[in-house]
Protein backbone atom coordinates (compact mmCIF):
# COMPACT_ATOMS: atom_id res chain seq x y z
CA UNK A 1 0.00 0.00 0.00
CA UNK A 2 1.51 3.47 -1.28
CA UNK A 3 0.25 6.55 0.13
CA UNK A 4 -1.42 9.06 -2.34
CA UNK A 5 -1.98 12.64 -3.25
CA UNK A 6 -4.16 13.93 -1.23
CA UNK A 7 -7.98 15.19 -2.77
CA UNK A 8 -9.93 18.58 -2.28
CA UNK A 9 -12.38 16.80 0.11
CA UNK A 10 -9.94 18.06 3.25
CA UNK A 11 -6.32 17.99 3.19
CA UNK A 12 -6.40 17.25 6.91
CA UNK A 13 -8.81 14.99 6.97
CA UNK A 14 -7.25 13.05 3.67
CA UNK A 15 -4.04 12.98 5.48
CA UNK A 16 -5.72 11.21 8.47
CA UNK A 17 -7.23 8.89 6.14
CA UNK A 18 -4.24 7.60 4.56
CA UNK A 19 -2.44 7.70 8.17
CA UNK A 20 -4.71 5.86 9.67
CA UNK A 21 -5.12 3.52 6.74
CA UNK A 22 -1.25 2.61 6.95
CA UNK A 23 -1.12 1.97 10.56
CA UNK A 24 -4.18 -0.48 9.99
CA UNK A 25 -2.53 -2.06 7.45
CA UNK A 26 0.27 -2.68 9.41
CA UNK A 27 2.76 -0.73 7.30
CA UNK A 28 4.61 0.63 10.34
CA UNK A 29 4.93 -1.57 13.15
CA UNK A 30 4.22 -0.86 16.71
CA UNK A 31 7.16 1.05 17.98
CA UNK A 32 8.33 1.46 14.20
CA UNK A 33 9.24 5.38 13.51
CA UNK A 34 6.98 6.75 10.97
CA UNK A 35 8.61 8.89 8.14
CA UNK A 36 9.38 12.72 8.94
CA UNK A 37 6.57 15.49 8.55
CA UNK A 38 8.57 16.44 5.16
CA UNK A 39 8.50 12.77 3.73
CA UNK A 40 4.93 12.41 4.26
CA UNK A 41 4.18 15.90 3.45
CA UNK A 42 6.02 15.16 -0.12
CA UNK A 43 4.18 12.03 -1.04
CA UNK A 44 0.75 12.94 0.00
CA UNK A 45 0.97 16.66 -1.66
CA UNK A 46 0.56 18.61 0.82
CA UNK A 47 2.09 21.18 3.65
CA UNK A 48 3.82 20.28 6.62
CA UNK A 49 1.28 22.26 8.74
CA UNK A 50 -1.46 19.87 7.20
CA UNK A 51 0.97 16.46 7.75
CA UNK A 52 1.54 18.11 11.63
CA UNK A 53 -2.29 18.43 12.31
CA UNK A 54 -3.22 14.98 11.26
CA UNK A 55 0.07 13.74 12.89
CA UNK A 56 -1.73 15.81 15.84
CA UNK A 57 -5.36 13.98 15.39
CA UNK A 58 -3.78 10.67 15.44
CA UNK A 59 -1.67 11.07 18.49
CA UNK A 60 -4.48 12.22 20.65
CA UNK A 61 -6.48 9.27 19.23
CA UNK A 62 -3.56 6.80 21.20
CA UNK A 63 -2.39 5.85 17.61
CA UNK A 64 0.95 7.75 17.28
CA UNK A 65 3.10 8.90 19.66
CA UNK A 66 5.01 12.17 19.46
CA UNK A 67 8.76 11.87 21.43
CA UNK A 68 9.96 15.57 21.04
CA UNK A 69 13.56 16.26 18.70
CA UNK A 70 13.29 12.27 18.12
CA UNK A 71 10.32 11.57 15.94
CA UNK A 72 7.05 10.02 15.79
CA UNK A 73 6.43 6.23 16.51
CA UNK A 74 3.22 3.56 16.19
CA UNK A 75 1.28 3.43 19.24
CA UNK A 76 -1.12 1.36 18.18
CA UNK A 77 -2.14 -0.09 14.76
CA UNK A 78 -5.71 -0.47 16.03
CA UNK A 79 -8.33 2.91 15.55
CA UNK A 80 -10.04 3.15 18.59
CA UNK A 81 -12.56 4.83 16.57
CA UNK A 82 -13.38 1.47 14.99
CA UNK A 83 -13.85 0.13 18.12
CA UNK A 84 -16.47 2.98 19.27
CA UNK A 85 -18.37 2.63 16.49
CA UNK A 86 -18.61 -1.55 17.42
CA UNK A 87 -19.68 -0.89 20.54
CA UNK A 88 -22.25 1.58 19.84
CA UNK A 89 -23.40 -0.99 17.56
CA UNK A 90 -23.45 -3.87 20.00
CA UNK A 91 -26.80 -5.56 20.71
CA UNK A 92 -28.52 -4.97 24.34
CA UNK A 93 -27.24 -8.57 25.08
CA UNK A 94 -23.74 -8.08 24.01
CA UNK A 95 -23.40 -4.64 26.08
CA UNK A 96 -24.90 -6.44 29.27
CA UNK A 97 -22.91 -9.70 28.88
CA UNK A 98 -19.65 -6.75 28.64
CA UNK A 99 -20.95 -5.19 31.32
CA UNK A 100 -21.49 -7.85 33.52
CA UNK A 101 -17.76 -8.87 32.96
CA UNK A 102 -16.60 -5.71 34.19
CA UNK A 103 -19.04 -5.27 37.26
CA UNK A 104 -18.26 -8.91 38.44
CA UNK A 105 -14.07 -7.57 38.29
CA UNK A 106 -14.81 -4.45 39.62
CA UNK A 107 -16.58 -5.60 42.14
CA UNK A 108 -13.58 -8.36 42.74
CA UNK A 109 -11.20 -6.25 43.01
CA UNK A 110 -12.95 -3.33 45.29
CA UNK A 111 -13.92 -5.72 47.84
CA UNK A 112 -10.23 -6.67 48.39
CA UNK A 113 -8.84 -3.45 47.77
CA UNK A 114 -11.40 -0.74 48.97
CA UNK A 115 -10.52 2.15 51.31
CA UNK A 116 -12.67 4.55 53.89
CA UNK A 117 -12.96 6.68 50.97
CA UNK A 118 -13.89 4.55 48.96
CA UNK A 119 -16.77 2.97 50.53
CA UNK A 120 -17.94 6.81 51.68
CA UNK A 121 -18.28 7.15 47.86
CA UNK A 122 -19.79 4.18 47.04
CA UNK A 123 -22.06 4.46 50.23
CA UNK A 124 -23.49 8.26 49.12
CA UNK A 125 -23.97 7.09 45.53
CA UNK A 126 -26.18 4.40 46.67
CA UNK A 127 -28.27 6.80 48.71
CA UNK A 128 -28.55 8.80 45.74
CA UNK A 129 -29.53 5.85 43.64
CA UNK A 130 -32.29 5.35 46.80
CA UNK A 131 -33.75 8.62 45.93
CA UNK A 132 -33.93 8.39 42.58
CA UNK A 133 -35.44 4.62 43.11
CA UNK A 134 -39.57 4.83 43.96
CA UNK A 135 -39.04 1.05 44.86
CA UNK A 136 -35.69 1.47 47.10
CA UNK A 137 -37.66 0.49 50.83
CA UNK A 138 -39.16 -2.67 49.05
CA UNK A 139 -37.43 -5.80 47.83
CA UNK A 140 -39.32 -5.67 44.68
CA UNK A 141 -37.35 -3.34 41.64
CA UNK A 142 -38.81 -0.43 40.57
CA UNK A 143 -41.58 -0.92 38.26
CA UNK A 144 -41.94 1.81 35.77
CA UNK A 145 -44.97 -0.10 34.23
CA UNK A 146 -47.20 1.49 36.86
CA UNK A 147 -48.09 4.46 35.41
CA UNK A 148 -46.40 7.20 33.37
CA UNK A 149 -42.97 7.93 35.28
CA UNK A 150 -42.56 11.71 36.11
CA UNK A 151 -40.45 13.83 33.77
CA UNK A 152 -36.45 12.91 33.87
CA UNK A 153 -37.67 10.11 36.95
CA UNK A 154 -36.21 7.30 34.33
CA UNK A 155 -33.24 9.46 33.52
CA UNK A 156 -32.58 9.80 37.18
CA UNK A 157 -32.40 6.41 38.08
CA UNK A 158 -30.22 5.41 34.99
CA UNK A 159 -27.64 8.20 36.06
CA UNK A 160 -27.52 7.41 39.85
CA UNK A 161 -27.18 3.52 38.80
CA UNK A 162 -24.39 4.08 36.54
CA UNK A 163 -22.68 6.67 39.35
CA UNK A 164 -23.05 3.65 41.54
CA UNK A 165 -21.50 1.16 39.79
CA UNK A 166 -18.93 3.67 38.78
CA UNK A 167 -17.89 4.13 42.21
CA UNK A 168 -17.63 0.48 42.74
CA UNK A 169 -15.00 0.74 40.10
CA UNK A 170 -13.13 3.53 41.48
CA UNK A 171 -12.47 0.85 44.50
CA UNK A 172 -11.10 -1.43 42.13
CA UNK A 173 -7.84 0.57 41.83
CA UNK A 174 -7.33 -0.26 38.77
CA UNK A 175 -6.79 2.45 36.29
CA UNK A 176 -6.97 0.74 33.18
CA UNK A 177 -10.62 -0.59 34.68
CA UNK A 178 -12.27 3.12 35.73
CA UNK A 179 -10.63 3.95 32.00
CA UNK A 180 -12.72 1.56 30.29
CA UNK A 181 -15.70 1.50 32.11
CA UNK A 182 -15.81 5.58 31.81
CA UNK A 183 -15.71 5.40 28.63
CA UNK A 184 -18.03 2.30 28.41
CA UNK A 185 -20.35 4.52 30.27
CA UNK A 186 -22.45 5.99 27.09
CA UNK A 187 -23.38 2.68 26.02
CA UNK A 188 -24.13 1.49 29.62
CA UNK A 189 -26.33 4.33 30.09
CA UNK A 190 -28.16 3.81 26.96
CA UNK A 191 -28.57 -0.03 27.54
CA UNK A 192 -29.50 0.49 31.05
CA UNK A 193 -32.51 2.81 29.89
CA UNK A 194 -33.90 0.36 27.37
CA UNK A 195 -33.92 -1.98 29.78
CA UNK A 196 -36.27 -0.17 32.51
CA UNK A 197 -38.04 1.19 29.56
CA UNK A 198 -38.92 -2.09 28.51
CA UNK A 199 -42.00 -3.75 30.44
CA UNK A 200 -40.98 -7.06 29.29
CA UNK A 201 -36.73 -7.25 30.88
CA UNK A 202 -36.50 -7.21 34.66
CA UNK A 203 -34.85 -4.87 36.52
CA UNK A 204 -32.52 -5.61 40.16
CA UNK A 205 -34.28 -4.43 43.14
CA UNK A 206 -32.33 -1.47 44.99
CA UNK A 207 -31.98 -4.21 47.89
CA UNK A 208 -29.60 -6.45 45.59
CA UNK A 209 -27.76 -2.78 45.35
CA UNK A 210 -27.34 -2.22 48.49
CA UNK A 211 -26.23 -5.91 49.22
CA UNK A 212 -23.73 -5.49 46.76
CA UNK A 213 -22.05 -2.47 48.76
CA UNK A 214 -22.19 -4.40 52.09
CA UNK A 215 -20.23 -7.05 50.42
CA UNK A 216 -17.58 -4.54 49.01
CA UNK A 217 -17.62 -2.94 53.15
CA UNK A 218 -17.20 -6.70 54.57
CA UNK A 219 -14.61 -7.44 51.91
CA UNK A 220 -15.80 -10.23 50.65
CA UNK A 221 -15.02 -10.51 47.01
CA UNK A 222 -17.49 -14.04 46.49
CA UNK A 223 -20.56 -12.03 48.29
CA UNK A 224 -19.62 -8.95 45.96
CA UNK A 225 -19.45 -11.08 42.68
CA UNK A 226 -23.22 -13.13 43.38
CA UNK A 227 -24.48 -9.95 43.78
CA UNK A 228 -22.99 -8.08 40.88
CA UNK A 229 -24.65 -11.54 38.90
CA UNK A 230 -28.14 -11.25 40.94
CA UNK A 231 -28.31 -7.76 39.68
CA UNK A 232 -27.23 -8.51 35.87
CA UNK A 233 -28.52 -12.09 35.55
CA UNK A 234 -31.60 -11.94 34.50
CA UNK A 235 -31.67 -9.21 32.00
CA UNK A 236 -29.14 -11.46 30.14
CA UNK A 237 -31.56 -14.11 30.79
CA UNK A 238 -33.99 -12.30 29.34
CA UNK A 239 -32.56 -11.10 26.20
CA UNK A 240 -30.77 -14.26 25.60
CA UNK A 241 -34.59 -15.46 25.78
CA UNK A 242 -35.59 -13.04 23.37
CA UNK A 243 -32.86 -13.40 20.78
CA UNK A 244 -33.71 -17.04 20.70
CA UNK A 245 -34.16 -18.57 17.11
CA UNK A 246 -36.04 -22.02 17.68
CA UNK A 247 -35.70 -22.49 14.11
CA UNK A 248 -31.75 -22.87 14.25
CA UNK A 249 -29.44 -25.92 14.20
CA UNK A 250 -27.59 -27.09 17.68
CA UNK A 251 -26.81 -23.71 18.61
CA UNK A 252 -29.90 -22.47 19.03
CA UNK A 253 -29.37 -19.06 19.19
CA UNK A 254 -29.12 -16.36 16.54
CA UNK A 255 -25.75 -14.92 17.01
CA UNK A 256 -26.67 -11.75 14.43
CA UNK A 257 -25.76 -8.39 15.49
CA UNK A 258 -25.84 -4.71 13.59
CA UNK A 259 -22.12 -5.20 14.30
CA UNK A 260 -22.15 -5.35 10.37
CA UNK A 261 -24.96 -2.60 10.17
Amino acid sequence: MSLQAAGRRSLVDDAIDQLRSQLTAGTWPIGARIPSESVIAERLRVGRNTVREAIRVLVHAGMLESRQGDGTYVRSTTDPGDLVRRIEHADLRDIFEMRRALDVEAARLAAHRRTADDLGRIRAALVRRAAADGSADTPEPHDFDRGEPAEGELDDLVEQDVAFHTAIALASHNSAMVATYRWFSDSLWRAIRTVLDDGTLPDASHALHVALADAIEAGDPDAAERAVREILEPAVVALDALLYDPTESDSGRSHSTEHDA
